[in-house]
């Protein structure tokens, strides 16, 4: 029985608890009958804990938010330099994801099971919980296979034997679903739930943090397609297709139709990083992006928006946390954290750099799940680079931000011609704070071109007290001489489902950092 109770914990909850107020995350059973689940609340829950946490300190700030060079920590450099905590965050990423991903498939089991579905309809029209839950599953296994390959799957629609994932009774040790398999259905899951979705009606009644209507989260279901089609077209047969269905069938059409998760202006339930920052100021704003906001590296141009994402040096972390931290205009105001540097040279750099701004270190920040910017960059590579959705991406991301109009038409009338490189390069920009799918695109394009790999020289800002001037980045693991591509697998994982283990990692090609997913070709 202990082991047991072991194994349910790996493979199917967290092994962390997160309290949350009655007020931003209701509790998930109706207090007037103790047999009626509340689907809202259960949804509420599930989409706090996996915001919480894929964007918390440390799934991405002490992971992939440095790794894609949005960041820089101050302190704890080794995790800058690849080698990452496991348990507090590669595992954590993990078992998280299955948590939350059990949540969704509960709201599923609810809207279909012939004793409950009636009772749920209370809280929202059943085939639009079902097609929220589903749409959920698919952004959350998006997550899983696109950091470590192939992992365990499940899925509402195909009763494929290899997608075993989520089911405790039948399989506590899940195989490994090829990475082959899971994107062609989550296509298929994207697709079936978009189709289903009631546009008039509302996903729920109460507690929707997300979507609100039918028709946002069909458009968030279709965008997240033409997404992940993309990612893998050219790869996964049908792909193109797949491209041409989720834009002919609507995808987000403006910044109104931006899906995040926007948290509350207290202490209570305050954005993650925001309640970071607060008590430590391990993060600041890395030298590469800061280099590339002022046009010194890979562009020629300044980006407004470097007021927007950094505060100025010297701002102090009282002035940022109250909210009354002066934004700059001058860019000579603002300077990067040398990026992955040695611990014992990162002390020396202390008040020569840039904390994130306080358009970002807010309590209420909302953390962005996907945005109309991004469909722009992926329309106009859909369309051979187009010029036209191009600086529509540009121009979203910047009003998103808040910059001025008159800055933004400057800064677009000097954009140089579309392309693979320059159109990537502004997705990233504008990808600023979604550091997973920065991380995905560089994997698959290998743009920007602007960020420091092992083995290369740069500047610090200051000399060191040695008269040390400059430094070389250089990995803590073995192999890697760019970015990650993928993270280990689970040390829980390899413990209690060896053989299932052993043989994704065999289909993989290793359960290494430097191991590609199959539409790597960066």
């Amino acid at each position: 029985m202990k082991k047991l109770a072991i194994v349910l914990s790996v493979l199917t909850i967290s092994a962390f608890t997160f309290s949350c107020s009655d007020k931003f995350d209701e509790i998930d059973t109706n207090p007037n009958s103790t047999d009626k689940p509340l689907t809202y609340g259960i949804f509420n829950s599930a989409n706090k804990e996996f915001a919480d946490n894929y964007r918390g300190v440390w799934i991405s700030g002490r992971m992939i938010l440095p790794w894609v060079q949005y960041s820089a920590q101050t302190g704890y450099t080794e995790e800058d330099r690849y080698r990452y905590r496991l348990p507090a965050s590669g595992d954590a990423l993990w078992s998280i994801s299955y948590r939350v991903a059990q949540d969704y498939k509960k709201i599923i089991l609810l809207n279909t099971d012939p004793a409950t579905k009636e009772q749920m309809a209370v809280y929202g029209p059943n085939v639009n919980q079902i097609a929220a839950a589903r749409v959920m599953l698919a952004y959350v296994f998006l997550n899983l296979v696109d950091s470590y390959g192939d992992v365990p799957y499940y899925s509402y629609g195909n009763p494929d034997p290899d997608f075993q994932a989520l089911d405790v009774d039948k399989n506590l040790q899940p195989k490994f679903a090829s990475q082959q398999k899971i994107y062609t259905d989550l296509l298929k899951e994207l697709k079936e739930s978009a189709a289903m979705i009631d546009v008039n009606g509302k996903v729920f009644t109460q507690g929707d943090r997300l979507f609100g209507s039918g028709l946002k989260l069909k458009k968030f279901a279709n965008s997240l397609r033409l997404r992940i089609a993309t990612r893998v077209k050219g790869v996964i047969p049908g792909a193109d297709a797949q491209i041409a269905d989720a834009i002919a069938s609507g995808v987000m059409t403006s910044n109104a139709d931006n899906v995040g998760l926007t948290y509350e202006n207290n202490l209570v339930n305050p954005s993650p990083f925001f309640n970071d920052f607060r008590t430590r100021t391990d993060f600041a704003i890395s030298k590469t992006f800061v280099q590339l906001l002022k046009g010194q590296k890979g562009l020629i141009q300044q980006d407004p928006r470097l007021f927007k994402y950094a505060s100025p040096v010297g701002t102090t972390q009282t002035a940022i946390v109250n909210g009354t931290s002066v934004e700059t205009t001058d860019p000579a105001k603002i300077a990067g954290m040398p990026y992955g540097v040695a611990s014992t040279v990162s002390a020396s750099q202390e008040g020569t750099y840039s904390y994130f701004s306080k358009n970002i270190l807010k309590p209420d920040y909302t953390e962005i799940l996907m945005e109309y910017s991004e469909v722009q960059f992926l329309l106009s590579e859909a369309n051979g680079w187009s010029q036209i959705n191009y600086i529509n991406g540009v121009k979203a991301s910047m009003e998103r931000w808040g910059v001025p109009s008159a800055d933004i038409t400057t800064y677009v009338n000097s954009l140089p011609a579309a392309n693979q490189e320059n159109v990537i390069t502004q997705k990233y920009i504008a990808l600023f704070m979604q550091p997973f799918e920065a991380w995905a695109e560089y994997r698959r394009t290998g743009f920007p071109k602007t960020l420091l790999l092992p083995g290369q020289t740069a500047d610090l800002n200051v000399p060191t007290t040695t008269g040390q001037s400059t430094y070389t980045f250089t990995s803590l693991i073995d192999g890697l001489t760019d970015l990650p591509t993928r993270i280990f697998y689970p040390t829980t994982v390899q413990n209690l489902n060896t053989e299932n283990y052993k043989a994704a990692s065999a289909a993989i090609g290793g359960d290494k950092m430097n191991t590609k997913l199959i539409w790597d070709k960066n």
